[in-house]
């Protein structure tokens, strides 16, 4: 072997080399990344509950602020209602009756943070005097109000709301009459219109309450597009927002007509909330399967913008029910109650008078207990707790009814004089009797069809420790459908609320459970309800919230910084010789998308990006600037960059490199599309092609993009989940499977995999395109001041970043044509196969066959190196990169293309007008 083909393989060992330690710097960062999380994350609970041995014991990073920075923070809870009923006492004086609920309770627990809460006071105030006098008894208790009137309140509040999201995120698609009001008419348009203008009224009144250090925590569904207001007006303002009911399956809620819109507007918030594991995956599932986004384990990735999805499920304040129970009044009434239900086993439900309780679910399984067990009907009574909701509501008021009429028939049928088998109120009890009624309860029945948590489990299990003469505690019997069963299951009896006969079967292994069992059970549940407290939940969050500003800083920290306008503008007004570099898919295109359309499937197949027409307008101001010289990059055919660009002076390269076509200007009197790489190795199309149709067959909605040299298999009309498990099964056939010594460089995307020829790159060709530029033009054609290169390239064709960097270009151009030409053994730089020399030699017809083309004769030469005084290299839409620059979107590349644009028409103009202001000379008589 001579030292050339020595030297040349050992580059392409190099190479591999090179890339598999980059990937492992890569992943060793990002496992860094997340070890200094859960350092912080340790640091900072070991600190909030002033362990001080443990919290000096924990490292950190020194070069990342901690969580405890600051000793005090502000948090601005926003939430619909306020934690009070405001009303007016006799003499027309505003009164606050100040409840304390799981997010009051929660919040007070919490060390170090001062909170001030702003929503609607429940009332309508009409008059800018009533606003001013509540405005100051809610300042008395760190209250501010949103003021709602009651047109707004009926469209908001009840109509989107709770008529629209509230029965979709509870797995309650609407009848006939709900779906007439839903889809597309007027009464749907203004409550979604009443929906955006309760959000912007929240928006503002934040804004005008918020500090620099401030952080906002929204809660629930009411507050969806409050995200996306405060971000857009505050970029930097620290926001969370918490959902405290279930949020259903995308199958479920993409039935919302505006779906796009409220994913959107949420995303925009740092950290989002959800009380179980299970409601996390179906937002994650949502979120790329109608936007199409990336879901990770961690959230939910947008164009490198990470918003972090976790599980915090709530709790209860402990410390109020454990108090209670030690009062003498409360054991007294206990005691009263026992007394008056000596001889009979209790059964206890509290819920509200609601469809997703279950409460008929309920009674249909204790009259088939009572049916199926005569020795338990004068032993047994069920106390039911109605606290009613919404009465002028048409379908609770059939819910009540139903109720009553099934109550009413259940005690006539199995009542006696002396026992009635349900206790049935429709009321609420207050704190101390509903205590009382928990200590005396043998079996809780939760029987929620869907519920975000249901903490009436927690309060039963808090109020169940009883001193051993007292007896065993309570069973719990525990619907699968509510949130708690995530959390209380291990202890619980779980049961299926649509199955009677498996809850008949539950209440009989309740009833008779041994006391080893029940205590068994019962201590599982309270280790967890006490460990689990609100002021953990609040606790958490806030500190996850932190904490997720610290990881965006360090992920800005290593990313490109953003492109300013202003420095381009004022580089390109100070040169003469420029060159601009284009990448074409997401950077010069946007997607052809209609979202309020219906989506064909075939039209969105066949629909292709399109540039905007302002866009190609500046490219052709640009080009015929004899002082710009025009690059446009594709992995497209050639046909399509014809069609769009044929008519301009600009250098077009299409499928990554292979083909290049030179303006007319330099090449001669016409332009044709020249290969830069020729006898490209092109026998392994077909196999894979094969394989790409199998998978399309087995991949609805995907398909096959054939160009000359490479093909892709595209899914981005897929489903997304299923798109990527098939995509990991290819790519994984192709690179151990029988194409896994073809001269090919399998690439995999983002909603793609491409197989191309081994060693195409886009940096590879741009240094054949400077080399060609030189030999048609001339040396002093290449002498550029001023370079800027953008594109949104796969980490593969980033190297024309480097090539424009100055980064072993030399070295790399030689090594890629040693990879087509020279080597015995080609090479896969991802997969490391050899083909045999053999073989290679056969495919490209004689290993002594020389290659003195045009285009490779330039790259013999010693490498054109380009030192412009101006360089600006800028990736599009991707966190990482070798680019110094970025850009978020294809729509900041047009409005940085329009604002040199000026420039360059504003020299031309200046140029036109000189000419037109010189003096004529006139000949003599």
């Amino acid at each position: 072997m001579s030292v050339m083909s020595q030297m040349n393989a050992g580059g392409g060992d190099a190479e591999s080399d090179k890339s598999e330690v980059e990937m492992a710097r890569s992943d060793s960062i990002h496992m860094a990344t997340r070890a200094d999380r859960t350092n912080r994350l340790l640091k900072e609970r070991m600190r909030r509950t002033q362990s001080a041995a443990s919290f000096h014991g924990v490292d950190s990073s020194e070069h990342l602020s901690t969580l405890s920075e600051h000793p005090s923070e502000n948090v601005i809870i926003v939430a619909n209602r306020l934690p009070g009923t405001a009303t007016k006492d006799e003499n027309g004086k505003w009164q606050l009756e100040v409840t304390s609920g799981g997010l009051v309770s929660g919040l007070l627990g919490v060390s170090n943070i001062t909170t001030k809460w702003i929503g609607w006071p429940g009332v309508c105030v009409e008059t800018e005097e009533d606003k001013r006098e509540l405005k100051a008894v809610l300042r008395e208790h760190n209250m501010i109000g949103v003021f709602l009137d009651e047109q707004m309140v009926a469209d908001y509040y009840n109509g989107f709301c709770n008529g629209v999201l509230w029965p979709l995120f509870h797995y309650a698609p609407p009848n006939l009459d709900q779906w007439h009001n839903l889809g597309g008419t007027t009464v749907a348009q203004t409550q979604w219109a009443a929906y955006i203008g309760a959000n912007e009224a929240f928006a503002r009144c934040i804004l005008e309450n918020y500090g620099s250090r401030d952080t906002v925590w929204l809660h629930d569904y009411h507050l969806m597009l409050c995200p996306a207001m405060l971000k857009e007006r505050k970029p930097k303002m620290k926001v969370g927002w918490f959902l405290h009911t279930p949020f259903p399956s995308s199958e479920i809620y993409r039935t919302l007509p505006v779906r796009e819109e409220v994913l959107r507007a949420v995303l925009k918030a740092d950290l989002i909330g959800f009380h179980t594991y299970d409601y996390v995956r179906h937002f994650i599932s949502s979120c790329s399967r109608i936007l199409g986004l990336e879901g990770t384990p961690h959230g939910v990735e947008d164009h490198g913008h990470l918003t972090r999805v976790v599980a915090c499920p709530i709790g209860i304040n402990v410390e109020k029910f454990t108090e209670a129970l030690k009062q003498d009044s409360m054991k007294a009434q206990i005691e009263e109650l026992r007394a008056r239900y000596r001889g009979h086993k209790v059964m206890l439900g509290v819920d509200r008078l609601d469809m997703i309780k279950g409460i008929p679910q309920k009674l249909l399984a204790f009259e088939k207990f009572l049916e199926e067990h005569e020795e338990w009907r004068e032993k047994v009574l069920l106390v039911q707790i109605a606290v009613p909701t919404r009465g002028k509501v048409r379908e609770y008021q059939k819910l009540r009814s139903m109720v009553h009429e099934m109550v009413g028939r259940i005690n006539g049928k199995f009542g006696s004089l002396t026992h009635v088998p349900i206790h049935h109120l429709d009321r609420s009890l207050g704190f101390h009797e509903l205590v009382a009624l928990y200590a005396v309860t043998d079996v809780a029945l939760v029987t929620s069809l869907r519920d975000g948590m249901n903490l009436v489990s927690y309060e039963f299990v808090i109020s169940q420790k009883k001193h051993e003469s007292e007896g065993p505690p309570g069973v719990l019997v525990l619907s699968e459908f509510a949130g708690a069963a995530q959390s209380l299951g291990a202890g619980s009896i779980l049961v299926n609320p649509w199955n009677a006969t498996d809850m008949a079967q539950s209440i009989q292994e309740a009833l008779t459970m041994g006391d080893d069992e029940r205590k068994e059970r019962h201590n599982v549940n309270y280790i967890h309800v006490t460990k689990h407290t609100a002021q953990s939940w609040a606790d958490n969050f806030i500190t996850e919230l932190n904490d997720t500003h610290i990881e965006a800083d360090l992920r800005d920290r290593q990313a490109p910084p953003q492109l300013r306008t202003s420095s381009v503008v004022h580089a390109f007004n100070d040169s003469c010789r420029r060159l601009i570099v284009l990448g074409y898919n997401a950077t010069l295109t946007t997607a052809v998308e209609a979202p309020k359309q219906p989506r064909k499937h075939y039209d969105q197949m066949k629909a292709l990006a399109r540039v905007n027409p302002s866009t190609i307008k500046c490219i052709r101001a640009l080009c015929y600037n004899p002082g710009n010289v025009v690059v446009i990059f594709s992995g497209s055919e050639c046909a399509k960059l014809q069609e769009q660009f044929g008519q301009l002076p600009v250098w077009l390269v299409a499928e990554n490199g292979v083909y290049m076509r030179p303006p007319s200007v330099a090449h001669g009197a016409t332009a044709e599309w020249l290969p830069v790489f020729e006898r490209l190795p092109r026998d392994w199309m077909d196999s894979v092609q094969m394989v790409f149709e199998y998978f399309c067959e087995r991949t609805p909605r995907s398909f096959v993009e054939k160009r000359e040299t490479s093909l892709v298999w595209n899914f981005k009309y897929a489903d997304v989940e299923f798109g990527r498990v098939q995509a990991m099964d290819l790519l994984q056939h192709l690179r151990a499977g029988p194409h896994s010594n073809a001269p090919v460089d399998i690439v995999p995307g983002a909603r793609s995999v491409e197989v191309r020829p081994v060693g195409i790159t886009k940096g590879l060709t741009m240094q054949h395109i400077v080399g060609e530029m030189e030999r048609l033009l001339g040396a002093d054609a290449c002498d550029f001041d001023f370079v800027l290169c953008i594109g949104h390239f796969l980490r593969k064709d980033e190297n024309i970043f480097s090539f424009f960097e100055g980064e072993n270009t030399l070295h790399e151009g030689r090594l890629e044509k040693s990879l087509h030409f020279l080597r015995p053994n080609a090479v896969d730089a991802q997969c490391g196969s050899k083909m045999p020399g053999e073989a290679y030699a056969a495919l490209m017809g004689s290993p002594a066959v020389s290659y003195e083309g045009t285009l490779w004769a330039q790259s013999t030469k010693e490498q054109t190196m380009l030192s412009p005084k101006h360089l600006f290299t800028c990736t599009v839409g991707r966190a990482g990169s070798k680019a110094r620059f970025s850009l978020g979107g294809s729509s900041e590349v047009a409005a940085l293309l329009e604002a040199i644009t000026e420039v360059t028409t504003a020299g031309a103009q200046h140029e036109a007008q000189h000419e037109r202001s010189d003096p004529v000379a006139i000949p003599p008589s």
